[in-house]
């Protein structure tokens, strides 16, 4: 594990750091702005913005992370009330929206943290995948508890089938895992090669 990567949250940003930011920035806002960042799949709209969050976590650390993922979240409500679904009501609410967006920024510096194996590869990708999971968990976790019925109501379904639809997503959430994990490791990689 680099001591290096891990202390990055403690000390002042360098211009190496400042620059990295930035792009992690400005990629989520080309994302979050244009609306290439979510892939409509009804009811859902479905993201790719959860990869900058991670990306800013494991090599920045979770402050600079966290910060990527309320921008993140931001996002998630301005998408909420400009394109505008039957459950776009549900990601107007803050806690659902940004705080699950804010974890992933987060859980995998931590996760990258405590993980002790000599693999350093299979290490940024775990972590990638427990940030990955943080969204999906924390989004659907809190539409669960919060929205089921609200959710049921607004698409015309019963309880049962929007309880499946959110286990489905659940499951879903291992192929955005992949995904995440696929542009992830190499550019967290790469870019630790430069420093």
């Amino acid at each position: 594990m680099s001591e290096k990567m891990l202390s990055k949250s403690k000390s002042k940003f360098n211009t190496k750091q400042i620059t990295i930011i930035g792009m992690l920035f400005a990629i989520t806002i080309v994302l979050g702005a244009t609306g290439l960042g979510f892939i409509p799949i009804p009811p859902f709209k479905l993201t790719i913005m959860h990869i900058p969050v991670i990306i800013a976590s494991l090599l920045e650390g979770p402050i600079v992370g966290g910060i990527t993922g309320f921008l993140f979240g931001i996002f998630s409500i301005v998408q909420a009330i400009n394109t505008p679904s039957p459950i776009s009501f549900i990601f107007l609410n803050p806690i659902v929206a940004v705080l699950p967006r804010i974890l992933i920024g987060i859980t995998p510096y931590y996760t990258y943290k405590f993980l002790k194996t000599k693999y350093e590869k299979f290490n940024i990708a775990f972590a990638t995948l427990v940030g990955s999971f943080t969204n999906t968990l924390g989004v659907l976790g809190l539409i669960y508890a919060l929205y089921i019925n609200a959710y049921a109501n607004a698409l015309h379904i019963s309880h049962k089938a929007a309880v499946n639809t959110i286990l489905a997503l659940v499951l879903n959430g291992f192929v955005s895992g992949s995904g995440a994990i696929l542009v992830s490791v190499p550019v967290i990689l790469a870019v630790r090669k430069t420093r």
